[in-house]
């Protein structure tokens, strides 16, 4: 029986790739997630962000950043697929892709639980049911494992950018996965739709800022040190507040680090008391 199509995140169904798929990852954590589904042969073309597997990545050929992608780059590679990200990758980009790609697949988590269907998704798409389906085990096991355990509820800012400062809406991955442990972000704001709006700038004379107990400053994008860490410490306007590193990739990559992600975050919960 033929197996039906796998419907991505813009509503756009997907046949069963074969054998000869030649799949190009514009997205970091879905580059990942393609390698823990034992896809590592049909992987031609990543972005220079895509860093996981470090031993495995280094062979595969670069196609730019993210957000400046060298379309010949992509083309001289001949894919059958690519794999974009609402948020990650510009819709201008992904228009001149579908130009010569003929399957774009569109991705956009915005909860943990969200990658049990990005599992499923791609393991239909490319054959990897099984895998796909060792996955979601392994993740539901951690959001049970959560859910067994009292959370202690914290308010806190996470720090994604400086000058000028940026922090994440409450409907953004991030978000949600500080949710998990009863991390709350402020401001209490969404974004909606809009790139911009779903990571706010903000000044830390905000009058919300009173509200946060925890400052959470990311490895990524920006590269928060422990000496920016100390300085912020030492300001008198986060007098009361703790102020500390927090690893990125474990909060805001999706797909197979999630489930590592969420023993990063119950370790780091359960530290701060």
């Amino acid at each position: 029986m033929r197996a039906a199509p796998a419907v991505d995140a813009a509503g756009v169904a997907h046949a069963p790739a074969g054998a000869n798929a030649r799949i190009v990852s514009l997205v970091p954590s879905i580059t990942e997630l393609l390698f823990a589904l034992g896809l590592e042969r049909q992987i031609v073309g990543r972005t220079g962000f895509c860093i996981h597997p470090r031993e495995h990545v280094r062979a595969v050929p670069k196609v730019g950043g993210t957000k400046a992608v060298k379309i010949d780059a992509v083309r001289a590679l001949k894919p059958t697929h690519a794999i974009v990200n609402i948020d990650e990758n510009e819709a201008p980009t992904v228009e001149k892709l579908r130009a010569f790609v003929p399957d774009i697949v569109v991705t956009h988590p915005l909860v943990p639980r969200d990658n049990l269907a990005l599992y499923a998704l791609l393991g239909a798409i490319f054959d990897r049911q099984d895998a796909a389906a060792r996955l979601a085990g392994s993740l539901e096991a951690k959001l049970r494992a959560l859910a067994v355990e009292a959370w202690p509820e914290q308010r806190v800012l996470y720090v994604i950018w400086r000058e000028p400062w940026m922090t994440v809406a409450r409907d953004t991955y991030i978000s949600a996965m500080l949710r998990l442990v009863n991390w709350h972000t402020w401001p209490a704001v969404r974004g909606g739709s809009a790139g911009a709006a779903r990571y706010p700038p903000f000044d830390f004379d905000a009058p919300w800022l009173a509200n946060v107990e925890r400052v959470l400053l990311s490895s990524e994008p920006y590269r928060f040190t422990a000496a920016h860490r100390d300085a912020l410490a030492a300001d008198a306007s986060l007098s009361g507040k703790t102020v500390q590193l927090i690893d990125g990739e474990m909060v805001s990559w999706y797909g197979s680090r999630a489930i590592a992600g969420i023993d990063y975050l119950m370790r780091l919960a359960r530290a701060a008391g």
